[in-house]
């Protein structure tokens, strides 16, 4: 039997212990408002108790493998899944279903089946809510921390760009996010200096 609780014990005492501190948007905070966002997008979908468990534990996993690295971290969160699952109850099609969905999330997000989408629609859900602005600036710190990115011109023209690919696969997503997300792609072009970029867009 699948013990989702305690390997949800397990890997959120993981990721607040071993994270570094210079992830300051991928940490447990962005874990467990990923997990919340599953939950909330599954049931609005009418996804059954049985397969909502199995894409929260995928909300769970889908970023442990920053504990070990950044690029191809979706891989990584996959190896660690199978390790922890599979010493929980979760049989090998259950965790096969796992890593499918944490794969999904990979930019550009390729989602294969429903619960994927889902995923992947919780995984990006603060693009169009009311935090966002807030979780950006967390994200830009820690790029930033890590030489991705080098001052807030480079930041805001790669979030419109970023913004302005990405869809969201759920109806629900659609309509609770899209219309908010649109503003914000507005906002974050207006503090774009060259208005060359803006034209183009």
């Amino acid at each position: 039997m699948r013990q989702f609780q305690q390997v949800k014990e397990l890997i959120s005492g993981k990721l607040e212990k071993e994270l570094p501190a210079r992830l300051t948007y991928h940490n447990l905070h962005h874990t467990l408002d990923v997990l919340q966002a599953a939950e909330r997008i599954a049931v609005e979908e009418s996804i059954p108790e049985n397969e909502k468990e199995l894409l929260l534990t995928a909300a769970l996993f889908h970023d442990t493998g920053f504990l070990k690295k950044r690029d191809g971290h979706e891989a990584e969160s996959c190896n660690i899944a199978q390790y922890y699952l599979s010493l929980h109850g979760y049989t090998p099609v259950e965790i096969e279903q796992v890593c499918g969905m944490i794969m999904a999330t990979r930019i550009p997000q390729s989602p294969m089946d429903k619960l994927g989408e889902i995923l992947c629609d919780a995984d990006l859900d603060y693009l169009g809510r009311d935090d966002f602005f807030m979780l950006s600036a967390r994200l830009f710190t820690e790029l930033k921390n890590e030489a991705i990115v080098k001052d807030e011109e480079e930041w805001n023209r790669e979030q419109a760009e970023f913004m302005g690919a990405h869809q969201y696969f759920t109806a629900s997503q659609v309509k609770l996010r899209q219309p908010v997300k649109e503003r914000y792609i507005e906002l974050i072009k207006s503090k774009i200096t060259n208005q060359i970029f803006n034209e183009n867009q």
